[in-house]
Formats: structure tokens, C-alpha cells, sequence
């Protein structure tokens, strides 16, 4: 019969060891994101998924903030961040650095996520923009590609969280990583 695991069972890293472990080739870039709760889910998420890097851009929230650290659940301490005022510049130098840059949006042209397929070696900076607004139309006119997560429902809205949770996964299982 199955049964709950422990939290002795789970193994988990020590925020140094976190910090020395191996991520995975993608960052994540918040864009004026104004839920406090939201900012400390994503970091929980970056953290869970090993991400290489939180980017925080515009009027998003940073640490220390109580309620980025309630939601974060210790993340803040795990993950690597920055606040980058100006998200247009941070996307040129990302891909001035070899990232590819993905905008998570719903917009013509845009390619639904079970479509999308990384390639190997390359490093993916995901976008995820504003609760109420989405995605700047100036960063993805910069966007090597915008991924669609596609809805069945009435509202076609995903909260920011839920988008970069699935957003994660998927790359990650697209990769091929064994996360058991």
C-alpha cells in the first residue's frame, strides 16, 4: 500500500549543496509581475526544477519581502537572482550570450507548447509577463519563438505560476531528464 513519504525521506539538498548542484540549461525572466505570492511561487518552481536563474525585471517584487519569503518557502536563499530594471536590454544580452528566448504568451504566430522542442546545448530563457497585460509586444517582437500553453476552458488565463510550472516541466521532460 502506498504511503506518504517523510521529509527525512526526501533527501533534500542543503541550500549549499543546491547552490553547487548541476541546473539545467534555462532561466526564467518575470516581467512586471505584480503579485508578491506569485514571485515567491516562481522562485519555489525555479528551485524545483533547478532552474539556472530567476530574472526579475521592471516593477516585479524582490526579497526580502514577507510575502515572496511565505510562498518561497526558503527558495530565495536556493536560487540564483537578479533584478533587471530594464527587460529589453537583459533579452539583448541574453541573446548576445547564446540564449535562446522564448516568450510564453498567446500571440499570432506562436507555437503550442507540446510543439516546441529545445535542442540540445541550447539554453532557453522563458518569459513571463505581467498578470493582467502578459508579455510586452516590444519583447516579443525579440523572441526567437512565443509558446502557447494551450486551454480548453471558458477563460484561457493561467496564473503566472501555474504557466511557468508547466512551462518547466515540460522542457525538462523534453530534455529527457530522469527528475525521479
Amino acid at each position: 500500500m502506498p504511503r506518504k513519504v517523510s521529509v527525512d525521506e526526501l533527501n533534500r539538498l542543503s541550500v549549499e549543496a543546491f547552490r553547487q548542484a548541476p541546473k539545467y540549461p534555462y532561466c526564467l525572466i518575470l516581467d512586471d509581475i505584480r503579485s508578491l505570492n506569485n514571485v515567491g511561487s516562481v522562485f519555489r518552481t525555479a528551485d524545483a526544477f533547478r532552474a539556472e536563474k530567476l530574472y526579475l525585471c521592471g516593477i516585479t517584487g524582490t526579497p526580502p519581502h514577507r510575502d515572496i519569503t511565505k510562498t518561497a518557502l526558503g527558495a530565495t536563499e536556493s536560487v540564483d537572482w537578479e533584478h533587471v530594471p530594464d527587460i529589453i536590454g537583459l533579452v539583448a544580452r541574453l541573446r548576445g550570450e547564446g540564449w535562446r528566448i522564448a516568450a510564453v504568451e498567446q500571440a499570432e504566430g506562436s507555437v503550442l507548447l507540446q510543439h516546441f522542442k529545445p535542442t540540445a546545448g541550447q539554453k532557453v530563457a522563458f518569459v513571463l509577463g505581467n498578470e493582467v497585460n502578459g508579455v510586452r509586444d516590444e519583447v516579443i517582437a525579440q523572441s526567437d519563438v512565443v509558446l502557447e500553453i494551450p486551454q480548453y476552458g471558458t477563460k484561457h488565463s493561467l496564473n503566472i505560476a501555474v504557466s511557468t510550472g508547466i512551462v518547466c516541466w515540460d522542457f525538462l521532460l523534453k530534455l529527457g531528464q530522469n527528475l525521479t
